[in-house]
């Protein structure tokens, strides 16, 4: 448990600073400020699921299930935002609809209402949609390298 939390803490420090993510992070900053981060996030999961296919032998909903599964049985550990969301993103499958962009707006949406200021997130979908291609050639030239990170982090892991 312990070490997947600290490869996660290392793959969000990761993305957060590279700069190819800071590429993606420019084309919407203008509309989406502080919240450009959180955007970019979510839209990385979408490509990940989009071309899921290209990442894992197993069916993104196979895994998903499997992924939902594991969460609810640990369901005691988890915080408290965390058991609250879990019953809708199993109810709506977040996993597997975020590679559409039906999904990727239903969670934006909810994310909107639930943001403390004014993050205008409920809109998004339509930035993932005019920048679709220059988002994706991130993804695309991102994820190689989080993949050889990560790797190379589990390899020398020392708890």
């Amino acid at each position: 448990m312990r070490k997947g939390v600290e490869l996660h803490w290392f793959i969000d420090q990761f993305t957060d600073t590279h700069e190819i993510v800071e590429e993606s992070k420019a084309l919407i900053r203008p509309v989406y400020r502080k919240y450009a981060p959180v955007l970019v996030d979510i839209f990385y999961d979408h490509f990940l699921a989009f071309h899921w296919k290209n990442y894992s032998e197993l069916p993104l909903a196979d895994y998903a299930q499997e992924q939902y599964a594991v969460l609810y049985a640990h369901w005691d550990i988890l915080p408290t935002r965390v058991r609250h969301l879990l019953p809708y993103m199993k109810r709506y499958d977040w996993l597997t609809n975020y590679a559409h962009f039906e999904g990727i707006d239903r969670v934006l949406k909810g994310m909107g209402r639930r943001a403390k200021f004014e993050s205008r997130m409920e809109e998004g979908v339509r930035e993932l949609k005019q920048f679709h291609s220059e988002l994706e050639s991130h993804f695309f030239a991102f994820f190689p390298l989080l993949e050889r990170a990560s790797e190379t982090f589990l390899a020398e892991y020392q708890p």
